[in-house]
């Protein structure tokens, strides 16, 4: 079993339980998980490069962008008159990676269940 690097004390309390909640209310919106898939694959991009990307407005990437970095997930630098996001909460890109595991557990185990193998049912 893995163990947490972050450990917090349980039973949780109720602050802790509502920041927890926050965090994954910010992470329930497909666009932003589209959003930080993409600065995932290509590391610091502005908002047009990050709109062309995920195939969104600017204007749509550029909300969530602002979400995304008052919860401190993605960071933000200026480059001349440009301004760059990056991931700065590794976390949530473990987070993502735990999920997409965990669904695609699911689907092996339900394509075994509605699907399964006929040399399997001879045996």
């Amino acid at each position: 079993m893995h163990v947490a690097k972050h450990s917090i004390q349980h039973p949780l309390t109720d602050e802790v339980a509502d920041l927890i909640a926050q965090r994954f209310a910010v992470l329930s919106e497909p666009m932003r998980i589209k959003i930080l898939d993409h600065v995932r694959e290509v590391g610091e991009a502005s908002v047009r490069e990050i709109a062309e990307g995920v195939r969104a407005t600017h204007a749509n990437v550029s909300r969530h962008l602002n979400v995304l970095h008052r919860a401190g997930i993605v960071g933000r630098r200026k480059l001349g008159t440009r301004v760059l996001y990056r991931i700065v909460d590794q976390g949530v890109l473990r987070l993502c990676e735990e999920v997409c595991g965990s669904l695609a557990e699911q689907q092996r185990n339900l394509r075994a269940i509605l699907d399964p193998d006929p040399r399997e049912a001879a045996a």
